[in-house]
């Protein structure tokens, strides 16, 4: 062991919880028992590493006490008994102390690859890919996984049981998908990475605007996930847009709490480093050849970011940007923004009337961003009690505490103002 002691070194567990349940797979074949057993390992380290220091091969240490969970866990479960076929009962004394998985890294990359294709299965939920992902890739337990999602451990509990079931029942190999198959497995995956940071960039529910766990473990799947596909350009674009938007955060939430609009924040506390690796990262992925989604996302947060001064921000280039991603990938949100594109660039009615087009859509009919983008419009238009009216609608919709306090406030100071400025 090394002389390492004190806290656990919570990212090198993360990093290695996917190589170890690789290797398991591999091994064993049984995904949901191997992670069961992943798990156990990881807290079985995060007890005996403070006090008895870090191994010196911790993957090893790791994937030896995992598979002695393993092992002893189909042993007692006579219930799974048709298992015993497909698990190897006795595992050779000398192989469990040995650190043999350390000394096979070449097997890491399929593997890490082969997880996040295995959680994102096409017959699983997208609630149950997030939290799968999360758990089996992300290496978080399930505790920690339903804090961020304010739900019950309970609950969080059931919807990773029933996510490794469905996986049990599909009888799915851990093999990479068929190349047919691959480019929709990698958009399933890019979707779930997607859904991940933006609920940790701006919570569905719950005290706090953000939530920096999540967003940060978003990224750090999506850097891995560059790492194993470094020549796809909508990976390289989704992971520009996570870092151009995540520089933005320090400055988008008050010392109160209080959720800061884009025009209000103090630009000197964007996180420059990051912008510039976004920068890096999109201006990499464009020229590859046809342009997704993400990229078109990543391209319009940077220019925002390398405005200095909301003055000087490039809003032609946006409105054209969005007019582009809306042939792309169409969807009433990215309408919603490009009405606001639009208003900057040809004045707020322009922009209302856009927006007009949004009123039928069902999709948008619960969704509080449509009276917030409506009201801001309006207030740009100096349509003072009209625009408070539909803050207080937005409020009204949204689920999220500091979003409603801001919306509120708004409406608030608009209807202390009154009437209508020409």
């Amino acid at each position: 062991m090394s002389a390492q002691n004190g806290e656990v070194d919570e990212d090198l567990l993360r990093e290695l919880a996917p190589q170890v349940l690789g290797a398991l797979i591999r091994r064993y074949g049984v995904f949901d028992t191997c992670e069961d057993a992943v798990q156990e390992a990881l807290l079985s380290a995060s007890l005996q590493w403070p006090v008895e220091g870090r191994p010196d091969h911790p993957r090893g240490w790791l994937y030896t006490v995992a598979s002695r969970h393993l092992v002893d866990q189909v042993r007692a479960d006579h219930a799974r008994r048709r298992r015993e076929d497909h698990v190897a009962l006795a595992v050779p004394a000398a192989e469990l102390s040995s650190p043999g998985v350390d000394s096979e890294p070449r097997t890491d990359r399929d593997d890490s690859l082969k997880l996040l294709f295995l959680c994102c299965h096409p017959r699983l939920s997208a609630s149950s890919r997030i939290a799968l992902t999360l758990r089996a890739v992300g290496g978080l337990t399930t505790a920690q996984i339903a804090a961020a999602y304010l739900v019950p451990e309970a609950t969080m509990a059931q919807r990773i049981s029933r996510a490794k079931q469905t996986i049990r029942k599909t009888g799915t190999t851990f093999r990479m998908p068929a190349a047919a198959d691959r480019a929709e497995r990698v958009e399933a995956v890019l979707h779930v990475l997607y859904l991940i940071f933006n609920e940790g960039y701006t919570t569905t529910d719950g005290a706090a605007l953000t939530a920096p766990a999540l967003s940060g473990e978003a990224i750090r799947l999506t850097r891995l996930l560059h790492r194993l596909l470094p020549s796809d350009a909508e990976v390289t674009g989704l992971l520009a847009l996570m870092l151009l938007t995540d520089a933005r955060r320090r400055a988008r939430v008050g010392a109160d709490g209080s959720l800061v609009p884009l025009a209000e924040q103090d630009r000197s506390r964007w996180d420059r480093e990051l912008i510039a690796q976004g920068i890096a990262l999109i201006s990499e992925a464009l020229p590859r050849g046809r342009v997704g989604p993400y990229q078109l996302q990543a391209a319009i947060a940077a220019v925002h970011d390398e405005a200095e001064q909301v003055a000087s921000t490039d809003w032609p280039q946006i409105l054209a940007l969005y007019e582009l991603l809306e042939q792309a990938a169409p969807n009433p949100v990215v309408t919603l923004n490009r009405a606001v594109a639009l208003a900057m660039v040809h004045g707020p009615s322009a922009g209302l009337d856009l927006l007009a087009t949004l009123q039928s859509d069902h999709r948008m009919a619960h969704h509080h961003r449509l009276p917030a983008t409506r009201a801001h419009l309006l207030e740009l238009l100096g349509e003072h009690r009209a625009a408070a009216d539909c803050y207080r609608d937005a409020a009204r919709l949204t689920t999220s505490a500091p979003e409603r306090r801001h919306l509120l406030s708004r409406a608030t100071r608009l209807e202390a103002r009154g009437g209508r400025v020409s």
